[in-house]
């Protein structure tokens, strides 16, 4: 079924029509292929097939329940950055033997909650975060399981809001303070010395910048083992980015081949931490056209959702594929895609060529990474709901919000 395909003239999710899931679960709405997410995680199996490996799912990219339960069942690791996320994994019946968990500025509630949880490793990204965490766990009477997230300081030529490896950033330890900081770890009781970590960036074209990386990190392992330092694994992020509209993302098989050839021959276990990647293509944000409006320069298409619901255009002005789901004959205009929202950069696509009418529906693709995730009640806009299409089957994976939704947490003053 290959996911989102065109049958007779109308956009389907595997084998059911896009109009049918409008019809079912209403405008906005978030719809996700269980085929493609399947897929998408097989591919990164196969391509490190017989490596010592372990894929975390990254759960920013999209935390839903179902899509955490989903991988969690094919065998995936996690991803975290919150107790929140944590959370999720534990409801979503998933393996916390397989998370890690990263993140600059965790509390210690969410150190106790994850040393409680028994995950593989935390993430550490400064020495301040390594002196409250070995007081936790000295606190519980554990070992904290530790891997650093070092800096390698490598530019992944990425938008500057998503590059997260340059020296100026603020994840990660320096690199330059790294091994200084694994010695004094190795000497603290409660703490457990587990691995090492990096993570450049997101949505990564160029192999390049992830090869010098890891050659910098692996380089840092053999020091730290030359003075009797020895890690289990190597946690080399995600980031790998897919297709939204021009660009030429590496194949996996490249990419495992670029990793099989830095770690031939090497006794640590192999992490990757992929997120868009396992989720970006696999979702569509559904949208019905409420009004056409003629304007100057170009028209204006707005639509029942907004940036609330899709908030990448506006952040990162990112540009998504917008499809009809029937597309019409007739004349092209150029299109400003936009919702209600009360702010001027409340739009999803820009001077988009499009034949359409009001009430058509459109597909704003690459919705499945970073949608829903990042989503909000702004203007008291209730979320949209979630549905995961499964062959011909659709199950409404999350509810659609309503209005009394927005201030049940809220009171009135007395």
């Amino acid at each position: 079924m290959n996911g989102f395909h065109y049958v007779g003239g109308e956009l389907h999710v595997e084998g059911v029509a896009l109009s049918t899931v409008a019809e079912r679960h209403g405008t906005p709405c978030y719809v996700y292929s269980r085929e493609l997410l399947t897929a998408n995680y097989r591919a990164y199996e196969r391509a490190l097939a017989g490596m010592p490996s372990l894929v975390c799912y990254a759960l920013k990219a999209n935390s839903s329940l179902a899509v955490v339960d989903l991988f969690g069942r094919l065998g995936s690791g996690f991803d975290i950055v919150s107790e929140g996320e944590l959370a999720r994994v534990v409801a979503a019946g998933g393996d916390v033997r397989k998370v890690v968990f990263s993140g600059v500025g965790k509390s210690d509630r969410e150190m106790e909650a994850a040393l409680a949880a028994g995950v593989l490793c935390i993430n550490v990204e400064s020495a301040s975060e390594l002196g409250h965490l070995a007081a936790v766990a000295s606190r519980l009477g554990v070992r904290a399981p530790v891997s650093f997230r070092v800096n390698p300081e490598v530019d992944p030529g990425t938008h500057p809001y998503i590059a997260t490896g340059l020296r100026e950033s603020k994840f990660g330890v320096a690199f330059a303070e790294a091994a200084a900081l694994y010695r004094h770890a190795a000497a603290l009781p409660s703490i457990e010395i587990r691995g090492i970590d990096m993570h450049i960036g997101s949505q990564l074209i160029d192999l390049a910048p992830i090869r010098d990386a890891a050659t910098r990190v692996l380089a840092l392992v053999d020091a730290l083992a030359a003075d009797g330092i020895h890690l289990g694994h190597v946690d080399v992020g995600g980031g790998i980015g897919i297709r939204y509209r021009d660009e030429v993302p590496p194949a996996l098989d490249d990419y495992a081949r670029m990793l099989r050839e830095l770690f031939r021959g090497r006794r640590e276990t192999l992490l990757v931490e992929p997120g868009r990647r396992l989720v970006g293509d696999a979702g569509v944000l559904l949208t019905r056209v409420r009004y056409l409006k003629r304007g100057t320069p170009r028209d204006f298409a707005i639509v029942d959702s907004a940036m609330n619901d899709l908030l990448r255009p506006s952040l990162y002005d990112a540009w998504h594929a917008i499809d009809p789901v029937r597309p019409r004959q007739g004349e092209t205009r150029r299109y400003d895609v936009v919702g209600p929202v009360c702010e001027s950069a409340d739009f999803l696509g820009l001077d988009r060529a499009l034949v359409l009418a009001e009430g058509d529906l459109l597909a704003i693709r690459g919705a499945g990474a970073y949608a829903m995730s990042m989503s909000s009640n702004y203007n008291s806009r209730p979320r949209a709901c979630e549905v995961m299409v499964d062959g011909g089957d659709t199950l409404e994976i999350r509810r659609r919000e309503t209005i009394a939704d927005l201030y049940a947490q809220e009171r009135r003053l007395r």
